[in-house]
């Protein structure tokens, strides 16, 4: 029997078919899929990290983090790729779900050699079900060969949430799309920004005969104890290379109404508003957030640079000890 996330993979890869004039459908080369974890169980459990690991995933960070390993065939000429994604909470009874929060994750590339990349920040409903599909064709490139895949959850109960994640490989029948020719995680660091270390540095190498370099940029603004500053009032982020200011950008999303459906255990508030609603630095419950994509090209010319990012003004940890915090990461991709 398939799963739901081959199932739902069957139907994405039916929608990338092409069109062509008057509605003509042009058949593409047969799409591959790469199943990445299927029903896996992420959940914080201290005492046995392990007591939902499965032969095809193992947990580490008391069980926040599922990874898992892949061989993947080496790519040839162009195509897209795109990431399917399907988080679920876990029932706790007939009327509630053990997690019931919204929670930030991430679905990560890990190879040797560079920081993790990150194909897809999402954040989860206040207990709902989630499905995505997110163009990860930029890490192409990375795709290939073995691979180590890791899914988190910042959840602080366990069992919270299922997880199916898939690759969809689908070639393109456009001749004009072209393929990256090469990608580097560049900044994933492995703690928050915060107050107290607000800035974050790399070395990326970038090699000879690249026409065209772009950074995928994806930062969201959080706070422990859901008030005020950094996740409802954004904050300047800055991204420099070899010292020159490239970027400035203040991470915001307005649009969260939208998502309600997705949330049934947020809370409406005596002013009759809901909690999923408000606008939030970068980030809305039940969606993901996409990178800022800049072209570096003038920056990133052949060899080694130092990147950094920082973001200015964090709010300081108060008397009751909650503070504001960042989450970013970048990866850059280069055509030839």
């Amino acid at each position: 029997m398939k799963s739901r996330g081959m199932m739902a993979a069957a139907v994405l890869l039916a929608a990338m078919a092409t069109l062509g004039g008057c509605g003509e459908r042009i058949e593409a080369p047969p799409a591959q899929v790469v199943p990445l974890f299927e029903n896996v169980t992420v959940h914080f459990t201290p005492a046995d990290s392990t007591k939902y690991d499965t032969p095809m995933a193992s947990a580490r960070d008391n069980g926040r983090v599922m990874s898992t390993y892949r061989e993947l065939p080496a790519r040839r000429g162009s195509g897209r790729v795109m990431l399917h994604l399907a988080v679920r909470p876990i029932r706790a009874d007939i009327r509630s779900v053990v997690d019931r929060w919204d929670r930030a994750g991430s679905v990560r590339l890990v190879r040797p050699g560079m920081a993790p990349v990150e194909l897809c920040r999402f954040m989860t409903a206040y207990g709902g079900a989630i499905t995505h599909d997110v163009d990860v064709t930029r890490a192409a490139p990375l795709l290939q060969g073995f691979c180590t895949f890791e899914v988190f959850i910042d959840t602080w109960v366990s069992p919270a949430w299922t997880v199916d994640a898939s690759l969809v490989f689908a070639p393109v029948t456009d001749r004009s799309v072209a393929a990256p020719s090469w990608a580097s995680g560049m900044l994933l660091p492995p703690g928050n920004l915060t107050a107290k270390s607000p800035s974050a540095e790399a070395t990326i190498t970038v090699p000879a005969g690249l026409r065209r370099l772009e950074l995928a940029a994806i930062s969201t603004g959080h706070c422990t104890d859901g008030t005020d500053a950094d996740e409802f009032i954004t904050k300047d982020n800055v991204i420099t290379v070899d010292g020159r200011e490239v970027l400035r950008w203040r991470p915001w999303r307005d649009d969260c109404e939208k998502l309600r459906p997705l949330n049934p255990y947020c809370a409406r508030w005596s002013d009759g508003s809901w909690s999923c609603d408000y606008e939030r630095s970068g980030w809305c419950p039940g969606d993901v957030s996409l990178p800022n994509i800049v072209d570096l090209t003038p920056w990133l010319t052949p060899g080694a640079h130092r990147v950094a990012w920082r973001v200015e003004d964090i709010r300081p940890a108060n008397a009751e000890g909650n503070f504001g915090y960042w989450r970013v990461s970048a990866m850059v991709t280069g055509w030839r």
